[in-house]
């Protein structure tokens, strides 16, 4: 006569608790890397109350010790005409954000305005410069 247990243990184990564990995680960290806003330049941008927003297609900043980045990389003056037409290629309106330092001279601001009309002359197009401030 065989005689059979009755309370047999399970050796399954389910991965349903561990599978929901993980989304939660996963919509967390999505959540919150979306609210945080990288900036690897560190710039004191100027004041305004004016509140024009515009689709930007590239970003140049110009930080304290006056140089430039053109989207977190170092270009002179030649670097950022070419690299603007790279980014600006295929685009007939783009804008260009120029998030520049408040104690950096103007003519540095002119400079890059004078780079995006050159481009805008050369290849027929209608670029815009858009200064970046913060509110007031």
């Amino acid at each position: 006569m065989a005689i059979k247990a009755r309370n047999t243990r399970s050796v399954q184990f389910t991965m349903a608790s561990m599978s929901d564990l993980v989304f939660l995680l996963l919509i967390f960290f999505m959540l919150t890397s979306t609210l945080i806003a990288p900036s690897a330049i560190k710039l004191l941008l100027p004041s305004s109350d004016s509140r024009t927003m515009a689709p930007q297609t590239v970003t140049v900043y110009i930080d304290a010790d006056r140089q430039m980045y053109l989207e977190e990389n170092l270009v002179d003056i030649d670097g950022l005409h070419s690299g603007l037409l790279v980014a600006l290629e295929g685009h007939t309106d783009g804008a260009v954000v120029l998030r520049s330092d408040q104690s950096v001279p103007v003519q540095y601001v002119v400079n890059v305005i004078d780079v995006v009309e050159r481009i805008n002359s050369s290849y027929r197009v209608q670029h815009k410069v858009i200064l970046a401030t913060q509110p007031r």
